[in-house]
């Protein structure tokens, strides 16, 4: 499996859906699941992005998927960046 870092912002709209009901962010996450990645880790920020997401998947098209996928809703805007472990970048200079 892969890693994924995924920023996310809400839109006004994604605001409004998380404020009237913050138990939305599992949902989501279950179908991010459901769609084929598993979220390793998931914090809420502060500054230029909302949320940072590190996912496992098996290939950038899963990936993308995903992010088409929320991004096409109209609650979220995503950016997304392939991402590899210190020990994978250590092992692939030898």
């Amino acid at each position: 499996m892969a890693y994924y870092v995924m920023l996310t912002n809400l839109t006004d709209e994604g605001r409004k859906s998380v404020k009237k009901n913050p138990q939305r962010i599992w949902e989501v996450n279950k179908e991010v699941e459901a769609m084929g990645a598993k979220i390793t880790a998931q914090f809420a920020l502060l500054g230029p992005y909302d949320f940072v997401n590190i996912l496992e998947a098996p290939n950038n098209e899963t990936v993308a998927r995903i992010a088409a996928e929320l991004g096409a809703r109209g609650t979220l805007q995503t950016m997304t960046m392939a991402a590899m472990t210190v020990e994978q970048l250590i092992g692939s200079m030898k």
